[in-house]
């Protein structure tokens, strides 16, 4: 039996029997997202992953940082197994954003997924030297949106190998 996520402002809960790449614990996504309906597509897509998911929704750059570094209201967060992150974001644009992640030996080992409108060369090129993990461009085309959306999440999700989070590192690094 299929629960239906919870949906919180800035947290999206999913519930499924396990998946191909079941870590025996929900994966931990980070959607940095400011448009309200790219973040209600990956939300859709998301929904008929076969992997159980906690997903929290950053709305700029700077939030983002904040959740990744656990500060003020997100002293609780969860660290994410992947970031999903858009380039052109409020506060602090997306490049900068992957640049602190990258240069942060906390964090740089999370893989970021850039998903973003932008076909520009320059910011393929750029995203790749600061090490992001893969560079999509969005589709305007729903149908293809959710269609990449489904690819993305089938790959990393059920196929890749993610790293484990610190906590765990720290525990199998002592076992």
């Amino acid at each position: 039996m299929t629960r239906k996520p919870k949906i919180e402002p800035d947290t999206v809960k999913r519930e499924k029997e396990t998946g191909p790449m079941d870590l025996g614990r929900p994966i931990e996504i980070l959607l940095v997202e400011d448009n309200p309906g790219d973040a209600r597509l990956t939300i859709e897509a998301l929904k008929q992953s076969m992997v159980t998911y906690n997903l929290r929704i950053a709305r700029d750059g700077q939030e983002a940082l904040d959740i990744l570094r656990q500060r003020g209201q997100f002293s609780a967060a969860p660290r994410p197994d992947i970031i999903l992150l858009d380039l052109n974001l409020p506060k602090k644009d997306g490049r900068e954003v992957l640049a602190e992640i990258k240069n942060d030996s906390d964090l740089m080992s999370i893989p970021v997924v850039v998903l973003t409108m932008s076909k520009s060369e320059e910011d393929v090129l750029r995203t790749y030297q600061l090490h992001a993990n893969c560079y999509i461009t969005k589709p305007i085309d729903m149908t293809r949106f959710m269609g990449i959306m489904k690819l993305t999440e089938s790959f990393w999700l059920s196929i890749v190998k993610l790293p484990p989070r610190k906590a765990e590192d720290e525990h199998n690094i002592s076992s």
